[in-house]
C-alpha cells in the first residue's frame, strides 16, 4: 500500500530538486511520446536541447533564444509577483495582446511621422497601460464584487482575441495592404521599430527589459517592504491582515504589475519579432509564462533560468518541426507535460511517500 505522509515542514531539498527532476521526467515521458510518433526519441531531444546551443547553427539559435526568452520572462516576473501572494492571474495571454494592440496603435497613429525619442517611448506608455487596464478588470471585480479572478482573467483572453481579429480586419488594417489582413509593418517604420541592440543576438529593447524587472523583482522580494507583505499574504492570509497589509490594494497592485509587464512584452513582440498586428499573433506566451513561473519557483533567478529553457524548447522544437518532420501539437505536449511533471513532483515537497499499512495508536 502506498500513502502520502505530510511533512512536519515543507522539504527544502525537494522544494529546489523538482524542477530539475521535472525537466528529467518531461524528457523521458517526452521521448516515449516521440517514439509513439515512429520518431528516433535520442534524435529529438538532441535536437531540441543540443542542436540550438552547439549544433551546425548554433549561433542563429542563441539570437533567437533571446527574442523567444524575453516575453516569457517578463510575462512570468509580473506573474510571480500575484502567484505568492495567492493572487492568480491566469489572463496574462489577453494583456499582452491588449498591450500590442494599444502600442501598436500609438505607433501607426503617428505614421509616417519620423520622431524615434518620440514615438517608441509613447508606445512602451501606452503597451503597458493597455495590458494594466485589462488586467484591472478582474481585479476590479474581485475587490468589489468578490468575483474570482481565475475565471475572469481568463475569459477575457477570449475577449481580447476578438478584438484582436477586429484589429487585425479592421481598425488598424493596412490601407495599402491589398484588403489583406494585418497592420502595417512596425519593423519598416523607423519611429516605432524594436530595433536589436546588438545585431544577431537577439538582444532588443524587451530583453533589457526582462533583465530589468529580475533585477527590480528580487530586490522587491528580498530587500522591500511590499516584498514582505507579498510574501506573508501568500504564506499567511491572517498574519497579513493583523501586519496591516490591505488585501483588496494587494490584489490591484500585483495585478496592475503583471498586467502592465505583460502588456509590455505584447508591446516588444509587435514592434520587433512580430512586426505587425494580425489574426495570429499572440502564440501562447501568456500560458507558457505560468509554466515559466512555477519552473522558476516563483524567484526572479529561477525564473531568468525557466525562460531561457523554456525558450530552448521552443526553439528546438521549431528546429525537430522543420528537419524531423515533427508535429506542433507533439512540442505542444512536450511543453504542458513540463507542468504536469512540476506540479506532480511537487507534492513531494509538502508530502512524502510511505509504503505499507499505516499504524494507527
Amino acid at each position: 500500500m502506498i500513502r502520502l505522509e505530510k511533512r512536519p515542514t515543507p522539504s527544502q531539498v525537494w522544494s529546489w530538486a523538482t524542477p530539475l527532476v521535472a525537466v528529467l521526467a518531461t524528457m523521458v515521458a517526452g521521448g516515449v511520446l516521440f517514439a509513439f510518433l515512429g520518431k528516433n526519441p535520442v534524435e529529438v531531444i538532441r535536437t531540441i536541447f543540443w542542436d540550438p546551443i552547439l549544433g551546425e547553427f548554433a549561433f542563429y539559435y542563441r539570437g533567437q533564444l533571446l527574442v523567444k526568452a524575453g516575453p516569457l520572462i517578463l510575462i512570468a516576473i509580473g506573474l510571480s509577483l500575484g502567484f505568492r501572494a495567492g493572487i492568480w492571474n491566469i489572463g496574462a495571454e489577453g494583456q499582452y495582446i491588449m498591450g500590442a494592440i494599444f502600442g501598436a496603435a500609438v505607433g501607426l497613429a503617428f505614421y509616417p511621422m519620423e520622431a524615434r525619442w518620440l514615438i517608441f517611448p509613447l508606445m512602451i506608455i501606452a503597451g503597458a497601460f493597455g495590458g494594466f487596464i485589462w488586467a484591472m478588470i478582474p481585479g476590479i471585480l474581485r475587490t468589489r464584487f468578490n468575483t474570482n479572478e481565475i475565471l475572469v482573467s481568463l475569459l477575457l483572453v477570449y475577449v481580447a482575441e476578438q478584438i484582436l481579429a477586429w484589429a487585425a480586419l479592421s481598425a488598424l488594417r493596412n490601407p495599402e495592404g491589398a484588403g489583406f489582413p494585418g497592420s502595417r509593418n512596425l519593423k519598416q517604420y523607423a519611429s516605432a521599430a524594436n530595433e536589436e541592440l546588438i545585431v544577431g543576438w537577439g538582444m532588443h529593447w524587451g530583453v533589457v527589459a526582462a533583465f530589468i524587472a529580475v533585477i527590480f523583482a528580487y530586490i522587491l522580494l528580498s530587500r522591500h517592504i511590499l516584498g514582505l507583505n507579498i510574501r506573508l499574504a501568500g504564506e499567511a492570509p491572517r498574519a497579513a491582515r493583523f501586519a496591516g497589509v490591505n488585501p483588496e490594494r494587494l490584489v490591484l497592485l500585483c495585478l496592475g504589475i503583471s498586467g502592465g509587464l505583460a502588456g509590455l512584452a505584447g508591446l516588444f513582440e509587435v514592434a520587433g519579432p512580430a512586426g505587425q498586428i494580425s489574426i495570429d499573433f499572440n502564440v501562447g506566451y501568456g500560458f507558457t509564462a505560468i509554466i515559466v513561473a512555477f519552473l522558476g519557483r516563483l524567484h526572479p533567478i529561477g525564473i531568468l533560468l525557466a525562460g531561457l529553457l523554456m525558450a530552448l524548447t521552443y526553439i528546438g522544437g521549431e528546429a525537430a518541426q522543420a528537419t524531423l518532420g515533427l508535429p506542433a501539437a507533439a512540442i505542444q505536449a512536450f511543453q504542458g507535460m513540463l507542468l504536469f511533471f512540476l506540479l506532480a513532483f511537487d507534492v513531494l515537497t509538502n508530502y512524502r511517500v510511505r509504503f505499507g499499512r499505516e499504524v494507527k495508536a
